[in-house]
């Protein structure tokens, strides 16, 4: 430490001691008039110091930010952040307090709401600190692209790619889980048609929720800490949802699931942007989107390999039954594990750091990424040079109580003041500053998501739907048939039998799929061992039958008679469907093609968002998404319908990397997951509503389908383009 920089110290220490002294003496005569007195003594000491050589050292503005001196830092390149280091010594001044960081024990710092302010005494003006925090984040944003800029583009950025990619990859998977094992485990569990809608929509309601709850949390207690909250409870509750039996508890672990998960996207984006430069902003969020797409292709082709593949399950006496479905449940748990894992190497954003006033903890994880960048492209030796970063003053702080309080109050309190803060945050989203691009974006993101989900959950619907007619036309149709004492041990399939006469007939070892007897009679009949998927009897008439071990539930019977007839040991519980073995691979394939097909997309919007713009990418791919539309009233054949979805959804994937990385750009930090956690919320509540709706018109019509996904798609372009550039700007 040079001496200068002793002089200067011991000058302040000596100010700081005689204001103190002046204090003591006077304390009762002069009361608060004295106190003021002697905060100006120490401010023209502060100063009148500053004033003898500003070029040297690093000053403190009015406005509490802290400069770097250029002639300085230049001259010691190889110096390592002395100055956040503080000294222990009785003899000097914390460093860290001479360069505006607070000791742990200082209190709280200058700026926040309800405290006194340095000048004069006086309570500072609300809308005066807000213009200050202002202020210090734009000199924060301007100096924060420098110092990414130094601190390169290598190895810590992939890194934390692929940790990230992670949990966008686990939300991936969440959207497709319900889908892929609804035709399982509506039989597993007697699942009514209600219930099964129900737990089709659980999911999306689930992520609603959360992406609301954790976009708000992670502007106030962190990006890493929140992400790691809510993926912890999403594999929490997925594992439990593959054991548990019944379908209300189902229902339940799959909507907190949904909760959890549901705060990955609008973290996930924010968290990533803070460690990325401007020039690599929007390819590099673009290419981290393509993890969404290889959560679809896993949950796919683990649907694909385990859910057909009866033989793997197992259950306990006739109570618990655990069947290959459960086993993809919990397989679809893997990415939300390992994402929990990798993050925990990872740091916090340095931006919300000192968007929080941390300068401390914001310069170590800058320097750990510039130093891991070095290290990887071979310059070891290259010292980070910046040794002070503009922190931005505080408005607002959790309430603090006394030791003496009791637990649960302390808690009640900061839990309702981090409420308060929360809402007030978004709040600020509607602000008249922010009011007119939170609109747009919300009508943008309501529309994209209303038909983008509405299609492709139709697409499937639509799928099935041929494939039903396709099998209902290969039906055979059986008129008053008499048949005696015959025995039936093989499969009877996709069958009519209207007015026959059944007598002395078995039915024994047998499986009954898609059959259906109207009006028919069967007497002295034996039922055993029977395997039925679709089966009913329709108006028909049982005199002294036998029904053993078999899973003929009273549903079946659909107004028939029964007379003198008996059911021994019916098999327990719903089984599941064996009719659809080779529709499931079809639909899992369907699932995994439309999915793969995003892949080229993917690459054109990454390569291209930093050179069109934002603005370009989204209302031109909305467009040509809007034009694609029209080609599915020519999809009259399950090859066709397959063909349009992989071309519907490569277009309108760029649509949605753009969407994404203007919603992180047009907002600033301290409100950016918060206003993302929102709009995502709004998507996921568009995507039940077009479900609902799209869903309606399977068999009935695709003309209306089509016209609102085209229309909504229209509208989204159309707004898209009132809506700013942000194309080569800083991160506010």
């Amino acid at each position: 430490m040079d001496d200068g920089y002793r002089d200067r110290t011991a000058f302040i220490r000596g100010a700081k001691d005689i204001a103190k002294e002046v204090k003591r003496q006077a304390g009762k005569k002069m009361g608060r008039g004295i106190d003021k007195m002697s905060d100006e003594y120490t401010k023209r000491s502060y100063t009148r110091f500053e004033e003898d050589d500003d070029d040297d050292y690093p000053v403190q503005g009015q406005d509490g930010g802290y400069y770097r001196s250029d002639s300085r830092a230049n001259d010691d390149e190889g110096a390592h952040s002395d100055s956040t280091e503080g000294h222990d010594e009785d003899d000097e001044i914390y460093e860290g307090e001479y360069q505006g960081i607070p000791r742990a024990d200082m209190g709280k710092a200058d700026g926040q709401v309800g405290s006194v302010a340095a000048t004069g005494g006086q309570f500072r003006d609300f809308g005066e600190l807000a213009g200050e925090r202002r202020k210090d984040q734009e000199e924060l944003a301007q100096q924060y692209e420098t110092i990414l800029q130094e601190c390169g583009h290598g190895r810590f950025q992939w890194t934390l790619y692929f940790v990230l990619g992670l949990a966008l990859m686990a939300d991936g998977v969440e959207i497709f889980v319900v889908g892929f094992v609804l035709p399982s485990a509506e039989k597993d569990m007697c699942l009514s048609e209600p219930n099964k809608g129900m737990l089709g929509l659980i999911v999306y309601l689930g992520m609603m929720v959360g992406a609301f709850l954790w976009g708000g949390l992670a502007d106030r207690i962190g990006r890493r800490q929140c992400l790691l909250m809510s993926l912890s409870i999403n594999s929490v509750f997925a594992f439990f949802s593959s054991f548990v039996q019944g379908y209300s508890t189902f229902l339940f672990c799959r909507l907190l699931s949904g909760v959890g998960i549901g705060g990955s996207i609008p973290i996930v984006f924010s968290y990533y942007s803070e460690f990325l430069a401007q020039e690599k902003r929007g390819e590099h969020l673009s290419w981290l989107c393509m993890f969404w797409m290889i959560g679809g292709i896993y949950a796919s082709a683990m649907a694909w390999a385990i859910i057909p593949h009866y033989g793997w399950s197992f259950q306990m006496g006739s109570a618990y039954q655990f069947h290959s479905w459960r086993v993809f449940v919990l397989v679809c748990a893997f990415p939300s594990v390992a994402a929990i894992a990798a993050l925990n190497t990872m740091p916090e954003s340095p931006r919300f750091f000192l968007e929080n006033g941390k300068h401390d903890e914001a310069w170590m994880i800058l320097k750990q990424v510039h130093d891991t960048n070095m290290r990887a492209k071979g310059y070891p030796e290259r010292v980070f040079s910046v040794t002070t970063i503009k922190t931005v003053k505080q408005m607002d702080e959790l309430v603090e109580m006394g030791a003496d309080t009791a637990w649960h109050k302390r808690w009640k309190a900061k839990l309702t003041s981090l409420f308060y803060q929360v809402w007030g945050n978004f709040q600020a989203c509607f602000s008249p500053e922010y009011r007119r691009t939170t609109l747009m974006m919300m009508a943008v993101w309501f529309t994209m998501s209303f038909s983008y989900y509405g299609l492709t959950v139709w697409f499937p619907d639509m799928i099935k739907y041929l494939q039903k007619q396709e099998y209902n036309s290969r039906t055979k149709v059986f008129i008053k048939e008499r048949v005696e004492h015959v025995t039936f041990n093989f499969t009877l399939e996709n069958q009519v039998h209207r007015n026959g006469l059944y007598f002395n007939d078995k039915f024994m070892n047998l499986k009954m799929k898609s059959m259906v007897f109207e009006d028919s009679v069967f007497e002295e009949c034996y039922f055993e061992d029977i395997t039925s998927s679709n089966t009913f009897f329709k108006n028909c008439t049982f005199i002294s039958t036998l029904f053993y071990n078999t899973d003929l539930f009273k549903y079946r019977f659909i107004n028939s008679k029964l007379i003198n007839s008996t059911f021994l040991h019916n098999k327990e519980g719903c089984i599941l469907d064996f009719s659809d073995d080779n529709n499931a691979y079809m639909i899992y394939f369907v699932s995994f093609l439309g999915t793969l097909a995003v892949l080229p997309g993917n690459i054109v919007s990454a390569l291209l968002m930093d050179k069109i713009g934002r603005l370009r990418m989204l209302a031109g791919s909305s467009v040509m998404s809007c034009v694609s539309c029209f080609f599915l009233s020519f999809g009259s054949s399950e090859s066709a319908m397959i063909a349009l979805l992989c071309l519907f959804g490569g277009i309108s994937i760029a649509s949605w990397n753009a969407l994404d990385v203007l919603t992180v750009e047009l907002y600033p930090s301290d409100k950016r997951t918060t206003a993302f956690g929102f709009l995502n919320a709004l998507c996921k509540l568009a995507a039940v509503l077009g479900i609902s709706i799209f869903q309606s018109f399977v068999g009935i019509t695709k003309a209306v389908p089509i016209l609102f996904a085209s229309g909504a798609l229209a509208a989204g372009s159309f707004l898209a383009l009132k809506l700013p550039e942000t194309r080569g700007q800083v991160l506010q």
